[in-house]
């Protein structure tokens, strides 16, 4: 199957169920439009309607459901190029952003609105996808 070989290391450290969720979907969209970056694209919208990240992984949502405002968008309108919250749920509400933020210890998060944690939450999960690469 290609997309073992093509899985992204955050997704080799999730739950099996974001492991193979991600797997079918890779795998579907190269048998439909071929190896490359949309069938990447595909995949990760496919995870991202059940999972979020949270610092080097990704785990299951408590609901399931678009992402961002990108992620619901369909049709040639999602194809185009647009700001993605990175697998951060930013539909979830700010108590939920806020109990993130709080398990990746990012400071001055009781103050930040619903949009910086979102942005602070994205930028905690990239210094731990860093970390867990080196």
């Amino acid at each position: 199957m290609p997309a073992e070989k093509e899985m992204p290391a955050t997704i080799r450290r999730s739950p099996e169920k974001a492991q193979r969720t991600w797997s079918e979907a890779h795998d579907s969209a190269v048998e439909e439009y071929g190896e490359g970056e949309r069938a990447h694209r595909t995949a990760f919208a496919a995870l991202k309607h059940g999972f979020e990240k949270v610092g080097d992984h990704w785990e299951a949502k408590s609901s399931k459901g678009p992402s961002d405002r990108q992620a619901a968008k369909s049709g040639r309108a999602a194809r185009q190029d647009g700001e993605t919250a990175e697998g951060v749920d930013a539909n979830a509400s700010r108590e939920h952003l806020y109990d993130v933020a709080k398990r990746l210890k990012v400071s001055g998060r009781s103050s930040m609105t619903k949009d910086e944690l979102v942005e602070a939450i994205q930028r905690a999960n990239d210094q731990a996808s860093r970390k867990a690469r080196s």
